[in-house]
């Protein structure tokens, strides 16, 4: 890779808020915007070039080193954990995890042990760790929401952006579990190897965030 920097966007929103701040600061990002079907995109005025992935695979890249940095949400970070660096607070993307579940029902009432849904098990366990309380989880891939309303769990920990899909399902939040917004992270020998050029985009990037 020479002295080009490569960063793994994720795919989606975060993309898209991702090029409208390279727009902002200057960047030419007609190829990332023209996409097509390639997969690595050039920012050819910045020796950058850009990778379009899901967000754990933005992850696996900036660990494995193929990617020097990364920008995906603070879901994705605390779910999958790993060896990088967490850079800057983007500031977009902006959510939060929350335990939901039927309303008006008290999730902390009682003395059994309670099920919680959730994709991000990982996420859920230690939230409820934190608490010292012994939960059990279940793993749910799709609709999430589905679980407390079937009786399946006593609630869910999942994303939360507007709460319009809790409501509309007869649920409510209990209780935040944790603010999300986008990261920049980055593998940390590049962060040694390309210091100045990383340190530089950084301050550029944070520089461009206060003004906004």
């Amino acid at each position: 890779m020479g002295d080009t920097i490569r960063i793994a966007l994720t795919k989606g929103r975060l993309e898209k808020d991702t090029v409208k701040l390279f727009e902002k600061l200057g960047f030419d990002v007609s190829a990332v915007k023209d996409k097509g079907r390639r997969l690595i995109l050039p920012i050819s005025d910045q020796n950058i070039e850009v990778v379009l992935a899901k967000a754990a695979d933005v992850i696996t890249y900036v660990e494995h080193g193929v990617c020097d940095l990364g920008v995906v949400g603070k879901d994705t970070i605390m779910e999958h954990g790993g060896k990088y660096f967490e850079l800057v607070d983007l500031g977009f993307g902006k959510c939060k995890f929350a335990l939901a579940g039927k309303k008006g029902e008290e999730f902390y009432k009682g003395y059994g042990v309670k099920t919680v849904a959730s994709k991000y098990t990982n996420v859920t366990r230690a939230f409820f760790e934190g608490k010292g309380m012994d939960v059990d989880i279940v793993k749910i891939e799709g609709s999430v929401e589905l679980a407390p309303l079937l009786g399946l769990s006593d609630g869910i920990v999942d994303i939360v952006e507007t709460g319009t899909t809790l409501k509309e399902n007869g649920l409510e939040v209990y209780e935040d579990v944790a603010p999300i917004s986008a990261r920049l992270i980055v593998n940390t020998v590049s962060m040694k190897l390309k210091k100045e050029r990383i340190d530089r985009l950084v301050a550029m990037i944070e520089e461009k965030l206060e003004e906004i």
